[in-house]
């Protein structure tokens, strides 16, 4: 019996082979992953990680996929996705335990149906809970760690254990969970977080969400494939020349396209595939905007956004274009 056979029945969840990874990114970008697994529950998850570790397979671990970029020929092992089927949440007074899997949008917008303030800044940002976790994601200048009580997650190895705000190390679009070695026991994946958040009027909670996402309709352009914003917005940057979005746009590169990927018309920290784009059309622009915006400001630009070569290694993509 093979790999594949032997992965097919043990109970992991879902179990796809060679599933084309441009379907589970908003980039619409990327070959197919050997086997693509979507469990519903923490068992199989552990499950998997035993399966992997005893078989000596690369494994990739997502969510909603909307801060990576996969690879033209994708990727040689497993992907393991964290989403629809691990999602869910719950609600004790004024904190939510979500699990990691949770689409963000669907959880913001229960969080302030409770009355409850302190995540509207993150209405309409897509993707799952644990990608939020990971990157310290959040927009105007906030960040969900901001909420965070603790996380659960597992090691590779199969350890599970619940990481206090402290140790999750939060800072600016940063967490201790970017930054785990390369050993099993040193990578963790998340499965879920406690979340504080502030009673609040329902109404105004309301009001202020439905602010942020007409701002962010107009801003951002959601008629084209992209992984939302491209560059980091760092303190020491914006200080010096501004939000990544009117560095790029400054130095006159609104537009520039390079095959089917595109800086946009709409805005310029975003890159959007006008059709049939490929990762290295991605890593290409992303290459030739820093190489003009270094040339302009004396400063290399950062990338929110991962790449996954195709063992499943995630680097920033400023560093896969170099």
């Amino acid at each position: 019996m093979n790999t594949a056979e032997r992965l097919k029945n043990i109970d992991v969840g879902h179990v796809s082979f060679s599933e084309p990874l441009s379907s589970h990114c908003s980039w619409r970008i990327g070959g197919p992953a050997d086997a693509l697994v979507q469990p519903d529950s923490e068992e199989q998850i552990l499950r998997l990680l035993e399966f992997v570790r005893g078989e000596g397979i690369p494994l990739l671990v997502i969510g909603r996929g909307t801060n990576i970029l996969f690879p033209d020929g994708g990727i040689r092992g497993v992907v393991l996705k964290l989403g629809r089927r691990f999602s869910g949440f719950s609600f004790s007074g004024a904190r939510v335990r979500a699990k990691g899997g949770v689409w963000v949008p669907r959880l913001v917008r229960n969080i302030a149906d409770a009355g409850l303030s302190g995540m509207e800044h993150a209405s309409g940002i897509p993707g799952s809970l644990g990608g939020l976790v990971t990157m310290n994601g959040g927009s105007l200048r906030r960040s969900v760690g901001e909420n965070i009580l603790s996380v659960d997650a597992v090691s590779h190895a199969g350890e599970m254990r619940t990481f206090s705000r402290e140790e999750c190390d939060f800072s600016y679009r940063h967490s201790f969970f970017q930054c785990s070695g390369t050993r099993d026991e040193e990578r963790w994946i998340i499965l879920g977080a406690l979340l504080e958040l502030t009673p609040g009027d329902r109404g105004a909670i309301r009001r202020e969400q439905l602010r942020i996402l007409e701002e962010r309709r107009v801003k951002f352009p959601h008629h084209q494939p992209n992984c939302g914003s491209v560059f980091s917005n760092v303190p020491a940057v914006y200080d010096l020349a501004g939000p990544p979005g009117r560095i790029v746009e400054e130095t006159g590169l609104k537009g520039k396209q390079v095959g089917g990927a595109q800086v946009s018309f709409c805005h310029a920290n975003f890159i959007v595939n006008m059709g049939g784009a490929t990762a290295r059309d991605v890593l290409s622009l992303i290459g030739e905007v820093r190489r003009r915006v270094y040339d302009r400001i004396g400063v290399w630009l950062d990338c929110e956004v991962r790449y996954a070569d195709e063992r499943g290694v995630l680097v920033p993509a400023s560093e896969a274009c170099l």
